[in-house]
């Protein structure tokens, strides 16, 4: 018997030595990670939180990557990607940067559908270099904005954009529904519009575009991914870009949602596949409790979407490697998302923004303030598009929450957001309290500070001048940059919890719509 005992011991402990073990292998695993290209929010902000989190992503040399004048080396990564997958317990890759190019490049390119095919069939290889590689793939279909400016879709979307825009609404219409007489000939209209031969071309990217996604999810069939999310870039309800996600999704229907998701918004997909990833190697699976700000709540429909709030947030959780849960008492995090108490989404350069909290955002503020108490509590602020709500910020800055949570976001689409603000949030369990607060003063002199108040000052006083210098500072960068500091200088002496904070802060894509700030 005393045998027995001892034996049992010597077992107990080979069992807690080996779990240590395998606990520190998976801390240090090695994680490849291409990005869509090298915004701050595609590369800087995912590495930093991964790393915050104990993972160093492996990722290419940044010359290679695509930015705001160039496009990704694509063969050059490819050789990259062979060199690294041998050793590699994960990979979260962009396929846009593997066969477009990049993001901006895949509403632009001229590649034909044969070398688009061919650059996809090389993931194959991923696997057959690494056959225990867990690989996590994303695309995007292809984008269908109101109007664009800033040389991010071919030059004749600039005049035509609004009439593509509105065209492509009666098309998806048409495809599940009967048009209306008048909208027949308002069809006929826009089509004699549009030059034929600008059309041709935008039909022509997308139907690539397309059979790309298709391409990619017969793979997911196949099981060379471990889980493909496609992304719908800037989308409305009644879209070109809707109309082929009804489609994929229902090319795909025969796929798990273990293994795929169409995913409203696209730049938080690569923090989402990273976050995935780590839980899958640590073997967890974290349960998230949802709660929304008084008044429509999850059913808000936000702006450049095609899904309510409560859908994109359901998407993302599935995406993340996660579950949601109805008793918040159950969770390991607390989702709590600002939406706009009527519903309707504006962007954070409106007037309505303005510095003082309604009653609705005083409710949301003290219920916040009991809740983060108990709870590990991700902010998602979603009311405005582009930046934070500035009353509610202010009410939580009176009431000094601003350190409480876990993580914050607020940047650009609502979907953007919702992702950063879950995926920061899952990983912040990993990360010390002082890592936290860092990601969260970036988040707050990015999101909140830059977006929703020194960016709409900067863009009133460029727009007495030249709006184009919004899109191409040029050569007046040093002199806007200064007056940037300037402003976040004087923002941050009137907020306690930023108040002494240093900072750095550049236009990685010399343009005024983002910035890339290192706390």
């Amino acid at each position: 018997m005393h045998m027995q005992n001892k034996q049992l011991v010597t077992w107990f402990i080979i069992l807690i030595i080996t779990c240590t073990l395998a606990s520190q292998v998976e801390a240090g695993a090695k994680i490849i990670y291409i990005p869509l290209d090298n915004r701050p929010v595609c590369l800087d902000y995912v590495k930093d939180t991964a790393a915050k989190a104990g993972y160093n992503l492996t990722i290419p040399p940044v010359k290679l990557l695509s930015n705001h004048k160039n496009n990704s080396n694509i063969n050059e990564l490819w050789k990259w990607l062979e060199k690294e997958a041998p050793t590699a317990r994960a990979a979260v890759i962009a396929t846009d940067t593997l066969t477009y190019g990049g993001l901006v490049a895949s509403r632009k390119h001229e590649h034909s559908v044969r070398f688009l095919a061919e650059k996809i069939m090389f993931l194959q290889s991923v696997k057959a270099i690494n056959p225990y590689i867990k690989t996590y793939a994303f695309s995007t279909i292809m984008r269908t904005p109101r109007e664009s400016a800033g040389n991010v879709e071919p030059s004749y979307y600039t005049y035509f954009g609004p009439s593509i825009f509105r065209l492509s609404q009666l098309i998806d219409k048409e495809d599940t529904a009967s048009l209306t007489h008048s909208e027949i000939h308002e069809k006929t209209d826009l089509l004699r519009k549009i030059p034929s031969y600008s059309l041709l071309d935008w039909n022509i990217r997308r139907d690539k575009n397309f059979k790309t996604n298709q391409q990619l999810i017969d793979m997911a069939k196949d099981n060379d991914f471990e889980f493909l999310a496609i992304g719908k870039d800037d989308c409305a309800p009644l879209s070109q870009t809707h109309m082929e996600s009804r489609h994929l999704e229902k090319y795909a229907s025969k796929l798990s949602s273990k293994k795929f998701q169409i995913v409203p918004g696209v730049d938080q997909l690569g923090l989402l596949l990273v976050t995935r990833a780590i839980n899958e190697l640590n073997g967890t699976k974290p349960r998230i409790y949802v709660i929304y700000a008084p008044g429509k709540g999850g059913n808000t429909l936000p702006l450049y979407s095609d899904e309510t709030v409560h859908a994109s947030i359901k998407h993302q959780i599935i995406t993340i490697g996660a579950k949601e849960t109805p008793k918040k008492e159950n969770a390991n995090l607390v989702l709590a998302v600002n939406t706009p108490y009527n519903g309707i989404c504006l962007d954070s350069t409106s007037n309505e923004n303005a510095p003082y909290g309604a009653s609705y955002n005083k409710e949301f503020a003290k219920e916040l303030s009991l809740l983060t108490v108990e709870y590990p509590t991700a902010l998602a602020d979603i009311s405005y598009a582009n930046g934070a709500d500035n009353g509610f910020m202010l009410e939580l800055e009176n009431r000094s929450l601003l350190g409480r949570f876990v993580s914050y976001s607020g940047w650009n689409t609502a979907d953007n957001s919702i992702g950063f603000a879950l995926a920061q949030g899952v990983l912040a369990a990993k990360m010390s309290d002082e890592d936290r607060n860092r990601l969260l003063k970036v988040r707050y002199l990015d999101d909140w500070l830059y977006q929703s108040n020194i960016r709409y000052r900067l863009a009133l006083e460029i727009d007495r001048q030249d709006f184009k210098l919004k899109y191409d500072l040029g050569k007046y960068y040093n002199k806007i940059l200064g007056a940037t500091n300037i402003l976040f200088t004087k923002y941050i002496q009137q907020e306690p919890y930023l108040d002494g904070t240093k900072y750095k802060v550049e236009f990685p894509w010399n343009r005024l719509f983002e910035v890339d700030v290192k706390v």
